[in-house]
């Protein structure tokens, strides 16, 4: 007897884009931000669509909304080139400096402990409390200058 897999379908009234998958990451009362998938090609590209985000270390806590965040994939000689871009996320916007950093942190070590490991360090002030408790305290020594 054949495996047959087990299909059912649904039917509607939305958009196919309203039906695309939509998740929502969060962490403590800092920040929370709801993407969709807007474009994925397996084994090249992922586009989340930031469709809304609460941004509570900064003035404009909606400075996410909007954005698009892309990761590219390509072959490269020997190797697998993972490219990262939060297009929207520019030196203009005031969580620049500390997302960007975020950015770096989750994709170097984070993202390539994973792809290499199976294992990555989802949240860096979790992970590291050396390094959290020094970038506090230079934050708390900057706002005293």
């Amino acid at each position: 007897m054949k495996t047959k897999n087990f299909t059912t379908t649904i039917l509607v009234d939305q958009t196919p884009q309203e039906a695309c998958a939509k998740f929502t990451y969060s962490y403590k009362k800092v920040h929370r931000t709801t993407q969709t998938i807007t474009e994925l090609v397996p084994g090249k590209k992922i586009v989340w669509h930031v469709t809304g985000s609460q941004l509570n270390f900064v003035r404009d806590k909606s400075e996410w909304d909007g954005t698009d965040i892309v990761f590219e994939i390509a072959k490269k000689g020997d190797k697998t080139e993972v490219r990262f871009t939060h297009v929207g996320l520019v030196p203009s916007i005031e969580c620049y400096d500390g997302c960007s950093g975020a950015w770096g942190f989750y994709v170097n070590e984070s993202l390539r402990d994973f792809i290499a490991k199976g294992k990555g360090q989802p949240n860096l002030d979790e992970r590291r409390p050396a390094r959290a408790k020094s970038r506090g305290e230079q934050r708390a020594h900057d706002s005293r200058r």
